[in-house]
């Protein structure tokens, strides 16, 4: 945290309360752009999530009357989309942990520190999973679901079992 202290704060320029209006004023800008960070894995989400439903219906659909070397040209690009999503769901997850980091680091001048350590507190610190399971957790499962899916499809149709 150290780190992020010593890159976030800057010698004071501003005193008093234009500092404090300042303040406030980053804090919501920055907390704003999360947010647009997070709408942005929901449509990265939706986009493959709907991609990756229409493979595979269609490859379940058809499999047994697709040439097997389109079959095998579908079942790699759908793999590569699935790996593809996985990445990116890290990458989102990256970013955001860092955002909160920083986010914490801001509350910590703020009267109250909402997200960071309250929120957190209510949620059981991630201990109690009757609490809070990690969106990222259940998201990471859905691609390699999908993997396993064209896995499974690609031994049927070359009729490996």
């Amino acid at each position: 945290m150290n780190e992020i202290k010593q890159a976030l704060w800057q010698e004071k320029s501003a005193t008093g309360v234009e500092q404090n209006e300042h303040l406030i004023e980053q804090y919501k800008t920055y907390v704003e752009m999360t947010d647009r960070i997070s709408q942005r894995r929901g449509t990265a989400n939706t986009f493959f999530l709907s991609f990756n439903t229409a493979i595979v219906g269609t490859l379940a659909g058809f499999y047994k009357d697709v040439p097997s070397e389109i079959a095998v040209a579908f079942y790699v690009a759908a793999g590569v989309m699935a790996i593809t999503w996985a990445l990116l769901l890290r990458a989102y997850r990256n970013l955001n942990t860092a955002k909160f980091k920083v986010i914490g680091e801001l509350e910590k001048r703020l009267p109250a520190q909402m997200f960071y350590a309250a929120e957190w507190k209510a949620l059981g610190e991630g201990k109690d999973y009757r609490k809070y399971i990690p969106l990222t957790l259940v998201e990471t499962i859905v691609p390699i679901m999908y993997l396993f899916i064209y896995v499974y499809l690609y031994c049927q149709t070359n009729g490996t079992n």
